[in-house]
């Protein structure tokens, strides 16, 4: 992606594990605005094979010591975020922070405090807004055919019966497990959408053998009008669901989880490539309305190329032409809220 600005911010990252290769790194590199110089890599020094030019650094301080850095992607383990976060600010460095953003609120107002007083901003990297089956859901609900909204369902589902090897996901440490790990993708694009809910009700289970956390969530978010959003995720479901279900007075939209994205960057494909995020043929949502004679009609969504360039460019066009980024502090705090509670 080019930019009009002539502005070029360097950036780091603080990992190089399947989230900086593929989440991050990619994006970077091919955003005119971005020179992506270092990564850190404390014992497998992998990223040259991926980018020659950037610089491995075997130590989080080597990179935040980089005074040509001027943004810093926080990609550590989930239970890292905080400490990280506020070492990245301290070394006045602007901060692109995957999710969950903090452990809890407290965390997130202390960093927002210390991001101010540094003069510097704090980006939050909720790429799922930018998924495309979640961007065929907002096209529905742009379109108004589906009346008053009076239900919706998110799901995002695995199967994984055994206690997976990664300690800040499966050990009993402040923000571990799947509500961690997948809540905030799911309730991210509901806030999004309809902002802090009135109420909400969260369950959580422990259902694998040996599990010490929890492996799923079901929470339901109370909106005004009668408006019902119900968020879910499990580690043992065979036969996925779909992941979105919508429903209002005037019909349904029913959609499979169908982005690509990740998928696509685990095998080697480059963002450039022709087919990149584009959904398999068949995964297309399902809009049936019916009209005031009762007539039912069927229509396919076609869903529009995935892309998480826009996330990159959002970033850059904040640090660069101070314009706002989309995700706000006040919807992470709506989140934080949630998961915390």
């Amino acid at each position: 992606m080019s930019t009009n600005s002539n502005k070029i911010i360097t950036a780091g990252l603080l990992a190089y594990g399947m989230s900086g290769k593929v989440f991050h790194a990619p994006f970077l590199n091919a955003h005119d605005g971005f020179t992506l110089k270092a990564i850190v890599e404390r014992s497998k020094k992998n990223a040259v094979n991926d980018y020659p030019n950037v610089l491995s650094y075997s130590s989080i301080d080597e990179l935040l010591n980089d005074e040509e850095i001027e943004l810093v992607v926080v990609n550590t383990p989930n239970n890292l975020h905080y400490e990280h976060s506020k070492a990245a600010l301290q070394k006045g460095k602007h901060i692109l922070v995957e999710k969950p953003f903090t452990a809890n609120q407290a965390q997130a107002k202390e960093l927002f405090q210390l991001a101010d007083e540094v003069g510097k901003q704090i980006f939050f990297y909720q790429n799922r807004r930018w998924d495309s089956d979640f961007t065929s859901v907002k096209k529905v609900l742009a379109s108004g055919k589906l009346g008053k909204l009076n239900e919706m369902h998110l799901r995002y589902d695995r199967y994984r019966n055994v206690i997976g090897p990664k300690a800040f996901k499966e050990q009993a440490i402040e923000a571990s497990g799947l509500l961690y790990d997948l809540g905030p993708h799911l309730l991210d694009q509901v806030i999004s959408v309809f902002g802090k809910p009135e109420t909400f009700h969260k369950v959580l289970g422990k259902n694998r053998k040996d599990t010490v956390v929890d492996d799923y969530f079901t929470i339901q978010l109370n909106y005004a009008d009668s408006v019902n959003v119900f968020v879910t995720s499990s580690m043992l479901v065979v036969n996925p669901q779909a992941a979105f279900v919508l429903h209002g007075v005037n019909g349904s939209f029913i959609k499979d989880r169908a982005d690509v994205q990740e998928e696509q960057l685990l095998a080697g494909q480059k963002i450039t490539d022709a087919d990149y995020g584009i959904e398999p043929d068949g995964k297309q949502g399902l809009l049936t309305t019916i009209d005031a004679d009762g007539n039912k009609t069927e229509e396919i969504i076609q869903a529009e190329v995935g892309s998480y360039l826009p996330l990159f460019e959002a970033v850059y066009q904040a640090i660069a032409d101070h314009k706002p980024y989309p995700v706000t502090r006040e919807q992470v705090l709506t989140q934080l809220e949630i998961l915390e509670s």
